[in-house]
């Protein structure tokens, strides 16, 4: 098994994004049914497994400490994900979930954690799990967020400019790379890769 990873944000990455009318902006699936994937997904994932890299998601979840949504619900919308990417013939090695928000209406799940990004906590869960070494490693996000916890871990960045998560990046963000889609951030790393 290799020893590098890309790790990559799921909504906005790989899962298209959904209108939020409480948040009135577009964000993650709550529910299974409204899951699908973005068209070049799963031939970026393919692509980037063909390089010899592991595949990890690391994505925040935080529709049931918001109130939007129930842990069967965000299960369901996991499998749903799982399911589709199956069905392309393609499958992630792990996925890491944060189900935090510091607003959390679940006390549960609300307070301080280290593995809601920014934070680099699930990119280090699964580096030690699966022995990955972070410096060989790229994070693939669509946010700020996503991009300094890649950063944090010590990964290199890829931050995908999906116009639909434009509220969630700043111009002034450190990336390595900036990309339109996960297609092109899969050239990017298949263009570094030795």
């Amino acid at each position: 098994m290799s020893d590098r990873a890309v790790f990559f944000d799921r909504d906005g990455v790989l899962v298209e994004l959904v209108w939020d009318a409480v948040d009135e902006a577009f964000e993650a699936p709550n529910l299974g049914e409204d899951v699908h994937l973005v068209p070049e997904a799963a031939d970026a994932i393919r692509r980037i497994r063909a390089l010899d890299y592991r595949t990890v998601v690391v994505s925040n979840q935080p529709g049931a400490a918001k109130g939007k949504a129930s842990h069967e619900d965000l299960l369901e919308t996991h499998e749903h994900v799982v399911r589709l990417l199956a069905e392309s013939g393609v499958v992630i090695d792990d996925y890491r979930y944060c189900l935090h928000h510091p607003e959390a209406l679940d006390p549960e799940l609300g307070g301080a954690c280290d593995c809601r990004k920014p934070k680099p906590g699930m990119l280090l869960e699964a580096a030690t799990a699966l022995e990955i070494d972070l410096s060989r490693s790229w994070m693939i996000g669509d946010s700020d967020v996503d991009a300094e916890a890649g950063r944090s871990a010590g990964c290199r960045t890829i931050l995908v400019h999906n116009p639909r998560s434009s509220h969630r990046r700043r111009v002034d963000a450190h990336v390595d790379f900036r990309v339109r889609d996960v297609a092109q951030a899969a050239d990017v790393v298949a263009s570094e890769t030795r």
